[in-house]
Formats: structure tokens, sequence, C-alpha cells
């Protein structure tokens, strides 16, 4: 797992948006995704940071747009880490790239469901450690904190995540759910002092421009979306924690190896730079959300707004009031598609 030493920028932008692609599941998400950084009038480019995986058609839909694409390597752990029930996590560990992108400056690393609704720029100017540090300094890389809350009740996640206490989740990792209620007689209910998020319920104001610190709740930041100044010395942490057998308690990937090898020295960033779909649920933090606020919208989980069948889309069948942002990104996909086709790109992409 060698990293890079001296690779040459692709673009003359010392400051760079990137999103990971591996496949051509998320390649609607990731068009829409350059579409709406230069619809809302952002001065630096996108870069789809791509795996030996990606295949030929991705390519010529990249090709065709103009949008800028860079290899990367396939990143897992030395120990075999088992994420049957989210495959997902096993392509994450590749999200850890771009600290190795020592040809930029500034690297703002973005999910390919996210969708701009509003310039957020200003990350390109976040003052973090620098390159000099190696990584020991308080402000290593910027995000916003996860939602530990389990909305979906996912049995497969850790016990904080879905309603034992941090002692009992310590206790009982390991066990299936059946046992772990079983072991500490508890209801299968959210703790939400475990999420970083509810402590700001109080002051929904406030959680607009400011992020909870970085060790409230669990202390574990989404890695959808990373602040980074890319450093040779963080990326060699970084890859020492990959060949260690830490990884095999990282239930999400390159966010828990993040939490754990700079836990509390990171930059919490407020919740409108990856707002999670599911925060706007009754319940979970509507009490922060708010739409005119969102800059980035995370559409994190199952269904994509990809997936919503032409009914759906088409109003002929109701969509969920808990998927109603989805629309939001069908009237921006509509816009792209429309300017596409009328440039004589037509992929259904």
């Amino acid at each position: 797992m060698a990293h890079n030493t001296s690779a040459p920028r692709i673009t003359d932008a010392t400051k760079v948006w990137t999103t990971l692609i591996t496949n051509t599941a998320y390649l609607s998400g990731l068009l829409t995704l350059e579409y709406s950084l230069r619809k809302v009038g952002s001065k630096y480019p996108l870069i789809a940071l791509y795996t030996d995986s990606f295949p030929a058609e991705g390519h010529a839909a990249l090709d065709a747009r103009g949008i800028l694409k860079q290899r990367v390597p396939y990143l897992l752990p030395s120990v075999p880490k088992d994420y049957v029930n989210d495959v997902r996590f096993y392509d994450c560990w590749s999200k850890l790239t771009p600290f190795s992108l020592v040809e930029y400056e500034r690297v703002v690393q973005l999910d390919s469901d996210m969708m701009i609704l509003r310039n957020m720029d200003e990350l390109m100017e976040l003052e973090l450690d620098p390159p000099a540090l190696a990584g020991a300094g308080n402000r290593v890389f910027a995000a916003s904190h996860a939602c530990v809350c389990n909305p979906l009740q996912k049995p497969h996640y850790p016990p904080d995540w879905y309603g034992l206490s941090v002692f009992h989740s310590r206790v009982l990792r390991g066990h299936s759910l059946s046992d772990k209620l079983t072991k500490t007689n508890a209801p299968l209910s959210r703790i939400p002092s475990n999420c970083a998020y509810t402590s700001q319920h109080a002051t929904p104001d406030v959680a607009q421009t400011e992020g909870a610190s970085p060790t409230a709740g669990l202390g574990i930041p989404n890695g959808g979306l990373q602040v980074v100044n890319p450093s040779h010395e963080v990326y060699d942490k970084i890859l020492a924690q990959l060949s260690s057998s830490a990884t095999t308690n990282y239930e999400f990937a390159d966010q828990s190896l993040l939490s754990d090898v700079f836990f509390g020295r990171w930059v919490a960033l407020p919740y409108i730079y990856n707002a999670l779909k599911t925060m706007r649920w009754e319940g979970i933090h509507d009490a922060i959300w708010r739409d005119e606020n969102v800059k980035n919208m995370h559409y994190l989980l199952n269904p994509k707004p990809w997936d919503e069948s032409e009914a759906v889309r088409s109003g002929r069948e109701p969509r969920s009031s808990r998927e109603a942002p989805h629309s939001w990104w069908w009237d921006i996909t509509e816009e792209r598609v429309k300017e596409e086709k009328a440039r004589g790109v037509d992929d259904n992409f």
C-alpha cells in the first residue's frame, strides 16, 4: 500500500473537490453532484477518483462531460473485515486516499450520493493543521458528525447506535441483537445522548453555524465529507492503522478508523455541510434541521433518488414523506440531463 509520492496535478487548481467512484451504481449521483457544484458557482473543480474496477462505460460518461478523473488504489485492511450486512463499506476504505494527494493543497472529499444546494467554497479556506504537523495537531481534518441514532434500527449496527448504553455496548460487541437485548434487558430504543446532534436540539440556531464538539456523543465523524490538507505523514498513520488488527473492530470502515486514530483532533462542522437525509425525519434531528440552510444534501442509505420508479417520479404513486428531498435531486438531475442532451450527450446516466 505505497502512498503517492510525486503524482502531477491533473488540473491547474491546487484546491479540489473529489469523489470516489468504483462502479456505475453511483454514477448518476456523481454526475448530478458535479453539475450541482457548477450550478452553485463553485470556483473549484471536481475530480472523480476511480479505481481499477470502474468500467469503460463509466469512463466514457465522465469523458463526454469533461469531468476530471484520477486513478487511486483500492484500499483494504490487511486483516479482512466482514461487511456482509453492508457491502458498501468495502469500498469506503478507499475514501481515505485523499489524504495522500499531496499534489493538492486542499482536498474536500464528497460522497457521490450528495448534492450541493448552496455554495460552500469556504471549506477550501477552513483553517486546518499544516502538513508539517504530521497529524500531531488538533485540527487534522474537518467533517460533520455521524448521526448514531440508527433510525432504521439495523440490527448489525453497534449497540450504542440503537439503544444500549456506551458501557453495555463495549461489553457486548460481537453478540447478536437478540443476545444484546436479552443480556441487558434493554428495550429497542435510542439513547439520544449518544448522538452529538442531540446536544444541539436546545440551540437550533447555533446548530446552523457551529458543529458540536468533536468529542460530543460518540465522537465519530461521518466520512461522507472530509476536508483534508493532504500529508504523507498523516497518510502513513492511516496506512499503518490499515495494517493493524484494530480494523476488525471498525464497523464503519473509514470513519471508524479516523475517529479512532484522531479521536477529538478534528474540526466538527455544522450539519449543513453533510445533511444526512435521515436527520430530517420526525423525531430524529428535525429539531435542528432547516431546509433553507442546508448546503450539502447527503442521500445516504437506500433507496437512492435514482432508484425511484418512474411512477413515483411522475407523481402517479406517492413518495414517502421521509423521501421528500428526493424531489430536490430529481429537479436538478432533470435540468442536468436536459442540458446534456442539448449538447448531444444522451447515455441514460
